[in-house]
């Protein structure tokens, strides 16, 4: 079935790589170094179970991408959840902190980082893949 789809294999490795090394140390500073991470990102001090699951998260994001690299198409929707909370981060978080004036500009790196996620992961998902009717 993969062979008839159309799979941009360097992208999706290229983006297990860029999760590796974004969420991957992002959620191991969070866990090991959780006041040195906010201090580094001028982040507001937070609640220390939500910030230790976020790290967790990020970690396991890290993790499971690492398998990815080994079999970039059985990982992709890993890249694919990635895709769909980021992308309603940006909708229920950003857009309307953004219209209501209330944006704070030490998330704007997140803002960054989040939509290269985005773009990097829309170009990589084999859709059809994921999506395709299983064979019989």
């Amino acid at each position: 079935m993969a062979g008839d789809i159309k799979v941009r294999k360097n992208w999706l490795k290229g983006m297990y790589i860029y999760t590796i090394v974004v969420a991957g140390l992002s959620g191991l500073g969070m866990l090991i170094a959780p006041e040195l991470n906010r201090s580094m990102l001028a982040w507001p001090a937070t609640e220390p179970i939500i910030y230790g699951i976020c790290g967790s998260v990020y970690l396991a994001f890290g993790l499971l991408s690492i398998f990815g690299l080994r079999d970039p198409l059985k990982f992709s929707p890993v890249l694919l959840l990635q895709l769909v909370y980021k992308s309603i981060w940006f909708i229920a978080v950003v857009a309307p902190l953004a219209v209501a004036g209330k944006f704070p500009m030490y998330a704007l790196g997140f803002v960054i980082i989040f939509a290269t996620f985005i773009i990097g992961d829309l170009i990589a998902i084999p859709f059809a893949y994921l999506f395709a009717k299983p064979t019989k």
